[in-house]
């Protein structure tokens, strides 16, 4: 109903084209208006970060009300040009682009979600009681199923490890072995609750529901059985398992607040052409349900991705764009991935094939999901910039600087309580 209804006019003319008599008319409908929970400013500084780069997504969500405050796609395109009427060579570079201008890849892109998809791992292995917080695994740099190398992306290993220090590590030998232990049933259960394998009721069309597979997933699309190799590789994020930029934001929201299944919503309010359109007074905003994760278990994930931002793969990131360490008040949690877009092979390595040297679409892709602040969570980021190659270096910065200047715009920031909170 936002569209409204065209209005149309019919009319008798003669024989050279000139009206002669008007038969009917049928007056236009003016839509409805809507007020959305987008933050314009926001939405624009998201987009100036972004342009660093040629393909790519943010999403920021409150994890409390599950209101999106950002959801940026690039690039874009004019829509303009579709109402003074497209040329055949515009609609071709539109449909042709490597970059897909006309995809809205905050809900319609899938990608492997690859190191961002461990703490999913992580509470299953958890949950499942086939780790707890003391279990120390080994890392020497690859673990062998048969005659096969699964490696860890740090070839001399990490030696042993726990849950909080594999998190903040992104050891990949730590989730083979975690992914093993809780096997594909649970890890595929974990996920549901995080929010993959299905869209949500955000209510824009198009919405992906991404992958989150399956033993019978496998069964039925391929008519092949789930293997241990299948296991090893959904562990660390890879393999069949695609998410969306919008999915990945809701699973760092639901960590971020404790383990609430909390709901995307970008509708703050809608009125009639003759109604005045403004903020409700007061919202009705039920509590989201909890999904019943064990409360030390959610806290020792949430311990993982704030060492990863403090000690781990996205230290760096504690420093601000202008060289100076963040405020105390504005710190936040993380988690760096890479997405494999193509296996590089050890005869390529040895012909000094790196990344770098890949067309731009063969490149990894590169993430980063974040909340913050730590001690108060409120705000949850997820970015992907497509074929970016690393994500600490390429998308970690544009997360913090949007979760940054988010959490800085927050009003509640003013407040006595997070002055005291930041004094902590």
């Amino acid at each position: 109903d936002l569209r409204g209804r065209a209005g149309a006019v019919q009319v008798e003319v003669n024989a050279v084209g000139r009206v002669v008599r008007e038969l009917d008319r049928s007056e236009g409908q003016p839509g409805s208006n809507a007020l959305l929970t987008i933050d314009l400013d926001l939405q624009r500084f998201a987009a100036e970060k972004l342009s660093e780069h040629q393909s790519g997504s943010v999403v920021v969500m409150d994890v409390i009300t599950g209101d999106v405050i950002v959801l940026m796609s690039t690039p874009g395109f004019d829509p303009n040009a579709f109402a003074r009427g497209i040329t055949q060579n515009e609609w071709r570079e539109l449909l042709e682009s490597p970059e897909r201008p006309l995809h809205n890849k905050s809900i319609a892109g899938v990608y492997p979600p690859g190191s961002t998809y461990k703490m999913v791992t992580a509470l299953a292995a958890l949950e499942s009681k086939a780790i707890d917080p003391g279990t120390v695994l080994p890392c020497p740099g690859f673990l062998m199923l048969g005659d096969i190398k699964f490696h860890c992306w740090l070839k001399g290993g990490h030696g042993g490890l726990s849950v909080v220090g594999a998190i903040a590590n992104s050891c990949d030998c730590f989730f083979y072995e975690a992914a093993r232990r809780a096997g594909v049933d649970k890890m595929a259960e974990v996920a549901a609750k995080l929010g993959f394998g299905h869209a949500s009721d955000l209510g824009l069309p198009g919405e992906s529901a991404g992958n989150s597979p399956s033993r019978g997933w496998k069964q039925e699309k391929y008519n092949t059985p789930w293997q241990q190799g299948d296991t090893f590789n959904l562990g660390i994020g890879q393999g069949y398992m695609t998410a969306t930029p919008l999915q990945l934001a809701i699973m760092t929201a639901r960590i971020a607040n404790g383990g609430y299944a909390v709901q995307p919503n970008m509708l703050l309010a809608k009125a009639t052409p003759r109604e005045e359109l403004s903020p409700p007074p007061t919202r009705e905003q039920p509590a989201a349900p909890s999904m019943r994760f064990s409360p030390q278990n959610m806290a020792l994930v949430r311990e993982g991705m704030r060492l990863v931002v403090q000690a781990g793969t996205a230290s760096q990131l504690r420093i601000d764009a202008q060289g100076k360490l963040l405020d105390p008040a504005l710190m936040f949690a993380g988690k760096t991935g890479t997405a494999q877009v193509k296996r590089i092979t050890e005869r390529e390595r040895e012909m000094g094939i790196t990344q770098d040297s890949l067309p731009w679409h063969l490149r990894h892709h590169a993430l980063f999901v974040c909340w913050g602040p730590v001690d108060n969570p409120r705000y949850a980021c997820a970015v992907i910039v497509e074929h970016g190659k690393a994500g600490g270096a390429t998308a970690g910065p544009i997360g913090r600087d949007v979760l940054v200047e988010t959490m800085k715009r927050d009003p509640s920031r003013h407040t006595d309580r997070f002055k005291k909170m930041a004094s902590r």
